[in-house]
This record gives C-alpha cells, structure tokens and sequence, in this order.
C-alpha cells in the first residue's frame, strides 16, 4: 500500500486531489470505512489501529492520509443525531463511500413544507471533488443543524492554493438554495452535538496520524540517501555515514520522529480504555499532541540540513513531505500556543474568557 501510495503522491500534489489508484488502495485497505457505522457495513476499529492505518497511509502520501481522516471524522458527525433507519441505508448504501465535512455552521436553513432549503459556503473541505456525500453544520431555523447533502446537489468553488497538503483539494463547497429532505437534517434534543471527549480526542488523533506518517515517510528519503553513494559536499568522506556528524543528526531525527510516534500511541491507547476523560485530561492530551506536530517538524529541520539544497527541488519527495507537515501540524488541533493555554487553564481551574 505505502509503495503505490509513494508512486502517486507527486500526481497527487500536482493535480490537488488523490490519484484514482490512490483512493481505490486506500478503499482497498479499509481506510473510508473507518467513521461507517458497523450495522452498514463499517470497520469498528479502535483507535489505535485507526491511527497506525492513516500514519501508514500518510508515509506514501501525507494528502491522501489526510482525505481519508477528514472522510472518517465526516461519517462519524451523523453518529451523534437520531437519524432515522431509512436514511442511514441511504447515506451508508455503499460503505466505503468518500465523505467530506465540515462542522462549523457556515450555512443558513429554512424550513418548509417540502424540506430545507440550505444556502451557505463552507471551506477547507478536504477530498470534497471525489466525495460522494457532505456533513455540513449549518444555522437551520436559527439552531445549529448537521445536514448530509449529496455532492451532486453542491458545487465546488476551486479556492485550495497552498504550499503544502496541496493534494488534499481543500477547496470550497457551495450550497445554493439546495432542497434537502428533512429526515437528512439533524437538530434540536435529537442532535447530541458536540461529541464526548473520546470521540474528539480521536479526531485530534486524526490529525496527528497523517503528520507522523508523513515524517516517516520523510526519513524513509534520508535513510535511502544514506544508503546510497552520496557524500556530504566538501569533505573527504566517501559517504554520508562516514560522518560523524551526519549520524549524529540522523539519529536525532529519528527519535523525534519516534517520539511523535509513541506519543500518538499512548493518546490512543488512552482513548481505548475504558476510562473517563477529564477536562484536565483532555487539555493535557492537546498538548501532548501539540508537541508531537512540534517533534515532527523539529525532525524534518534535521533531515533538510542533512540533505541540503537539494531537499528543496521540486521532484524530491522530502520537499513535499516537509511542506505537508508544515502546513498540516499547523491545524488547530495541534495548535501549541492554545494547547498550553488551555492546560494552564484547566490545571488552575479558570473560565475560558
């Protein structure tokens, strides 16, 4: 999987949307069943399989990783309305469908007598041009709502144009006086929304997953050049690890990397257990995840000194890895001024202003 992933992911960045080979490997291993609920057909895996499949995903191609968290988090926001039978069989008709979502309620809704009429733009919604169904928060009756629209009722207004994850088509979906049927609209005493604090910490987790896969990835480059002829320019060493120093910074970047690694586990591990989530828990565990997005960009520094200009190339894949982890660990999940904001404020027990 990682392999065709690998091959893919320049095609993926270029084009700024997974590859068809991409998506059906990924279909393939399961990843867009993980948010299906198990009576239609999901995969009911714990976290910490979750995770290991999107960091292994994100080792070939950090954006296709991506697509296939942001698909898992979409499909779980219908888990906290009471929809009807009926309508779950027809969203969940095909499994492994690709869903794109997004929770904030960028959206306006009326109701009438033939459903809602919903008109509303909602950004950064990753792997929208091949998704198949939509999970949008929206103000429906003046209370927030989670709709499930088809993609074919949607257009896409083509505003993704940045340095990294540029392969995740993070563009702009668009809602234009789109009719949508009132059992597919969730609201009210029937929409148990926000989620629970496990079910967020494993959406922080899906965040964390594509950046430490991706960071793999990215020394899987370094390893390869160290396995080849190549020699630090300007010194006798016959080989890169003839150098001392050369070793020296590949290790340190390899424990960063492992570092992240073990700390997105042991969130995982701990979103497995049976255990109650505390808020101090809960903000602790933002901050651990703050600080394995920072360990991942802490190793990439290592490996671009390491390889040296010629890292930044357009065709190298460790330029592309380095971009998509630095834009991705940037996202508000790993956000590290917030992070140790709220640890602060849930460890001195103030009010969030």
């Amino acid at each position: 999987m990682i392999d065709i992933l690998r091959e893919n992911a320049a095609a993926t960045e270029q084009r700024k949307r997974p590859t068809a080979a991409g998506l059906a490997t990924v279909r393939t291993a399961g990843a867009f069943r993980l948010g299906t609920p198990l009576a239609y057909g999901g995969s009911g895996k714990d976290a910490t399989t979750i995770v290991r499949l999107l960091s292994d995903i994100a080792r070939g191609c950090t954006s296709t990783g991506w697509v296939a968290s942001t698909c898992m988090t979409s499909k779980q926001m219908l888990a906290f309305g009471d929809f009807a039978d009926d309508t779950l069989a027809e969203v969940f008709a095909d499994p492994d469908a690709l869903f794109c979502g997004a929770g904030v309620p960028a959206g306006r809704g009326t109701t009438g007598p033939d459903g809602v009429r919903l008109t509303g733009r909602w950004e950064y919604m990753s792997g929208c041009e091949d998704a198949s169904w939509a999970s949008l928060g929206a103000m429906v009756d003046g209370a927030f709502a989670i709709t499930v629209v088809p993609m074919a009722d949607l257009t896409i207004d083509r505003t993704w144009d940045v340095a990294g994850m540029r392969g995740t088509g993070s563009h702009t979906v668009v809602a234009d006086n789109v009719l949508i049927p009132s059992r597919r609209v969730m609201s009210g005493p029937r929409l148990h929304y926000p989620p629970d604090a496990r079910t967020l910490q494993l959406w922080g987790l899906g965040v964390l997953a594509p950046v430490v896969g991706a960071t793999f990835g990215a020394l899987d480059v370094v390893r390869a050049m160290f396995a080849s002829d190549r020699k630090p320019f300007f010194t006798s060493y016959a080989r890169m690890g003839d150098s001392p120093g050369a070793r020296h910074w590949l290790a340190e970047a390899a424990m960063l990397t492992r570092r992240a690694e073990r700390t997105m586990l042991a969130l995982a591990a701990a979103v497995d257990a049976d255990n109650t989530i505390t808020d101090e828990q809960s903000s602790r565990m933002q901050q651990d995840r703050a600080d394995a997005g920072a360990d991942c960009r802490a190793a990439l520094e290592r490996m671009l000194d390491l390889h040296g200009a010629s890292g930044f190339r357009t065709s190298n894949a460790l330029r592309r890895f380095w971009l998509d982890v630095s834009v991705a660990s940037r996202h508000p999940q790993l956000n590290p001024y917030l992070a140790v904001e709220g640890y602060g404020r849930a460890l001195t027990g103030s009010v969030a202003p």
